[in-house]
C-alpha cells in the first residue's frame, strides 16, 4: 500500500490547480440503476479531464534539472493536455506524442497550453514507444500517463474528495485504460475504509486489465479496438499492475453500443458533454448486480470532438429506434407517394428523408422502390408505424439506418 501520508500530501499539492468537481446526484441513473448514484464530473476539469491531477503531482515532484531538461510523454489526449498544462506552470518545455487517430480537439488544446505535439502510430502504444525514443535521443523527461506510482497517487486524490462528500459510500466504479487512475483511487479507497467495493471499466475491445488480472500477469493484446480512444491501451503498467490486483475488486467490461446509449443518456438527462472513455463507468451500472447502495461513477473526461459526438448521437438514436429505414415497393403512378406519406403522417412519423428509385425493376408499372427514413419517438411507435403500412397494404422492409 502507497501511504496514507503520500496521498495526503499529494491533495494538498493537486488542489492548486484543479478545479472542485462536487459530487452529481443523478435521478435518471438511481432510477435505472435501483441505487443511490452520484456522478463525479471530471470533464469538468481546466483541461476536460481527471489527468491534470498525476501530471501535475507528478512534475511537482521532479528535481529542476529533471524539469529543465524538458518533459514528455505519449497520450492520446487528456495526459497530453494535463502535463502540458502542469509544464507551463513549471515553466518547463513539453513534447507530447499522440497517435494519429487523437481527435482534433485534444490536439488544438495541448498544442494550446504550449506544447509540441507530435503525432505518430495507430494508437497510444505506438505512441508511447516513439516517445520513448525522443527521450532518449534528446535527453527528455519521461512522464509516463500511468505505469508510475506519483501519477497514480496524483489521479487518487479524487478519492479523498468522494469521502469528503458522501462518507457511507459503497461503490466507486472508475474507468480503466492503462491502469493509473484506477490503482490511485483504489488504493487510497480502501485506506479511508477497506470495505469499500471498486470497480473498474474497461472498453471490451480493449480489455488488457481484465485480461491481466484473469491471467495474474501482465499481458499484450494483439490490437485494441473501441470508441473510446482514452482508454483503448494494449497493455496495463507493470508498476501499478499490483495495487489493481489487491485494490481493485472486480473489472467489469462493457461493449461500445452501451457507451453510445450512455452518450445520449448524459446529454438528455444531465446536459453535459462526457467522452466515450469517462461513460464506462456509468454504462457499467447495468452490470452493477446490487440495489439500495450509494454509488460514485467517476466521469473521467469530456474531451470529444464534435465529429466523433455526431456519429455517436446518429448511431445513438438508430439504437433506440428513433431514427429508422424502411422500404416499401409501389406502383409508379400518380398518388402513391402521397399515400405512403399520409399513413406516416397519420401515425406522427416525421419524415426526414426520401429515395425514390425507379429502377428497382424493369417493370416500372409493378413497382418502384421508395426508401424512407423517419424519425420516431421509441421502439414502440416505430412498431406502430410500420404495422400501419402494413395495414395499408405496402410490405416495409427493414433497411440499415443512416442520417
Amino acid at each position: 500500500m502507497i501511504a496514507l501520508e503520500k496521498f495526503e500530501e499529494a491533495c494538498e499539492i493537486v488542489g492548486r490547480v484543479t478545479t472542485k468537481t462536487r459530487l452529481m446526484y443523478s435521478q435518471y441513473f438511481s432510477e435505472q440503476s435501483g441505487n443511490k448514484v452520484y456522478l463525479k464530473p471530471e470533464n469538468m476539469q481546466k483541461t476536460g479531464a481527471f489527468k491534470i491531477r498525476g501530471a501535475y503531482y507528478k512534475i511537482s515532484t521532479l528535481s529542476e534539472e529533471e524539469r529543465s531538461k524538458g518533459l514528455i510523454t505519449a497520450s492520446a489526449g487528456n495526459h497530453a493536455q494535463g502535463v502540458a498544462y502542469a509544464a507551463k506552470e513549471y515553466g518547463s518545455k513539453a513534447v507530447i506524442v499522440m497517435p494519429t487517430t487523437t481527435p482534433l480537439i485534444k490536439v488544438n488544446h495541448t498544442k494550446e497550453y504550449g506544447a509540441e505535439v507530435v503525432l505518430y502510430g495507430n494508437d497510444y502504444d505506438e505512441a508511447c514507444a516513439h516517445a520513448y525514443e525522443l527521450a532518449e535521443e534528446h535527453g527528455y523527461t519521461f512522464i509516463h500517463p500511468f505505469d508510475d506510482l506519483d501519477v497514480a497517487v496524483g489521479q487518487g486524490t479524487i478519492s479523498m474528495e468522494i469521502f469528503k462528500e458522501l462518507p457511507l459510500v459503497d461503490y466507486i466504479l472508475v474507468p480503466i485504460g492503462g491502469g493509473g487512475l484506477a490503482a490511485g483511487v483504489a488504493t487510497l479507497a480502501k485506506h479511508l475504509n477497506p470495505k469499500i467495493q471498486v470497480i473498474g471499466v474497461e472498453p471490451s475491445g480493449a480489455n488488457c486489465m481484465e485480461q491481466s488480472v484473469a491471467k495474474g500477469e501482465v499481458i499484450c493484446l494483439p490490437h485494441s479496438n473501441t470508441i473510446a480512444d482514452g482508454t483503448a491501451v494494449r497493455q496495463p503498467g507493470k508498476t501499478i499492475f499490483p495495487y489493481i490486483q489487491e485494490n481493485v475488486d472486480q473489472i467489469i467490461s462493457v461493449p461500445d453500443d452501451e457507451l453510445i446509449v450512455s452518450f445520449l443518456d448524459m446529454v438528455e438527462n444531465h446536459k453535459m458533454i462526457v467522452e466515450n472513455s469517462g461513460l464506462l463507468s456509468v454504462a457499467a451500472l447495468r452490470h452493477l448486480n446490487v440495489q439500495n447502495k450509494k454509488v460514485v461513477c467517476i466521469l473521467s473526461g469530456g474531451n470529444m470532438d464534435i465529429i466523433t459526438m455526431s456519429s455517436v448521437v446518429q448511431h445513438g438514436l438508430i439504437q433506440r429506434d428513433r431514427i429508422f429505414t424502411v422500404s416499401v415497393l409501389l406502383p409508379d403512378k400518380p398518388g402513391e407517394l402521397v399515400n405512403v406519406a399520409s399513413v406516416i403522417a397519420k401515425l406522427q412519423g416525421n419524415v426526414i428523408r426520401l429515395d425514390h428509385n425507379q429502377f428497382v425493376s424493369t417493370n416500372r408499372n409493378a413497382a418502384v422502390e421508395l426508401t424512407i427514413t423517419m424519425e420516431a419517438f421509441g421502439s414502440e411507435h416505430k412498431k406502430r408505424i410500420i404495422d400501419g403500412l402494413i395495414e395499408h397494404g405496402y410490405r416495409p422492409q427493414m433497411m440499415r439506418a443512416s442520417i
